[in-house]
């Protein structure tokens, strides 16, 4: 179990996998700077994911752009204290940080509606 700021944080800013996975990346390559198109093949994702899951992070103050490169720039300590914490809690328990980013409220609401946008795709072929 994770404890409850680490809980919180994911709820309001990890709200993937991807997401998670995007974060660390970063963290792991700063200062240096990536562009989506970089971050896209380290991810093996798609560049319209990599895109959402930046634009997540850049809201809640961990990333931002310069010139086309996205990296790691939390806006206070506390933001870049939580995300070390959440890097060494991912890689002591990844089962229970993923299972925390699932059980999200946000998670599941979005799981819940992706699940409807399938099914759509699927009339239409």
């Amino acid at each position: 179990m994770l404890d409850t700021d680490l809980q919180d944080f994911l709820g309001g800013v990890v709200r993937s996998v991807w997401t998670l996975e995007l974060l660390l990346l970063l963290r792991r390559r700063s200062p240096d700077g990536l562009t989506p198109e970089q971050l896209t093949r380290e991810l093996r994702a798609t560049p319209t994911l990599v895109l959402d899951c930046l634009r997540q992070l850049e809201t809640a103050g961990v990333a931002a752009s310069e010139a086309g490169a996205w990296r790691f720039a939390p806006s206070s300590p506390r933001l870049a204290e939580l995300c070390g914490r959440l890097e060494l809690a991912y890689l002591e328990r990844p089962v229970a940080v993923v299972d925390a980013i699932m059980a999200s409220p946000n998670a599941r609401l979005k799981n819940f509606a992706d699940a409807f946008r399938f099914k759509d795709k699927e009339k239409d072929e």
